[in-house]
């Protein structure tokens, strides 16, 4: 099993027994969304995008990994996968996350609540969501005039729908009403991007080990972060904020929202 932080998944647990649902009920769509996950990261270190060679501490799908035999002192270079194979392992996860969700939740959660979950997995993953966050993000790299405006565009699609989704869906799946979800949905948009600011400053501050992958990758690739539009200092202070104001959409459900607000803080403390 990959390895990873399993955040979304999570978030979609707590989210539907926040609303007095199972996990059984929700664990389906779990799943589903760590696939989708899972499958963006593979993309998204493909040589034609980020083309990164590491990724949760391991070699990426796509990558040459070179080995030094100790007696024999001559280096071969081995295929992980290859480039090939790891586009269409994406693509296979991210069609089975459809399969998983249609096929193992529960026939005690009604069919239109499935459908639309469905549905909203659909929209994420489009032009309106993951595809178009990474495409503006393509085209914002070595942009000299790239606004604070576009990064968040870029990141509200890229990063945050996946955790938007994740909340929502999980809402939904435990009985909630469509203000609850908007409520659940406005949470994970600004825990989103929190997520999103914290990553930018630890490409700053950790190391390549701490990480689990490639630090220092954004300066490289002359990517617009948030360090790099509003310092390092300013950052930190803005990811706490966006914390803070996650919080606030919670409070009408008082202590049954507590694991979603301990993930909210794992999410600006954590080290990697």
């Amino acid at each position: 099993m990959a390895g990873g932080k399993r955040i979304r998944p999570v978030l979609c647990l707590a989210a539907c027994e926040m609303f007095g649902g199972t996990e059984e009920m929700a664990m389906p769509t779990a799943v589903a969304l760590e696939m989708i996950h899972t499958m963006s990261l593979i993309h998204d270190d493909l040589p034609s995008m980020d083309n990164d060679d590491m990724r949760r501490g391991k070699p990426t799908n796509h990558e040459m990994k070179t080995k030094e035999r100790e007696r024999e002192r001559e280096r071969e270079e081995t295929v992980i996968y290859g480039e090939d194979v790891a586009i269409l392992a994406g693509d296979a996860m991210l069609s089975m996350s459809f399969e998983h969700v249609a096929r193992h939740t529960p026939k005690t959660v009604p069919p239109e609540k499935i459908l639309d979950v469905i549905a909203r997995m659909g929209k994420l993953v489009g032009a309106e969501g993951l595809a178009g966050g990474q495409v503006m993000d393509l085209e914002c790299e070595g942009k000299a005039d790239t606004t604070l405006e576009e990064l968040q565009w870029i990141h509200v699609h890229k990063t945050a729908a996946l955790l938007q989704v994740a909340v929502a869906a999980g809402a939904l799946l435990g009985g909630a009403s469509e203000e609850e979800v908007e409520a659940c949905e406005k949470f994970a948009t600004n825990i989103g991007l929190a997520f999103q600011v914290a990553d930018d400053i630890l490409d700053v501050t950790a190391s390549s080990e701490e990480l689990g992958k490639t630090a220092g990758k954004d300066e490289a690739t002359d990517k617009t972060t948030y360090p790099k539009l509003l310092g390092l200092e300013e950052s930190k202070a803005y990811a706490r904020s966006l914390i803070d104001e996650a919080k606030e959409c919670l409070k009408p459900f008082g202590d049954r929202a507590a694991p979603l607000l301990a993930i909210a803080d794992y999410i600006v403390d954590r080290k990697n």
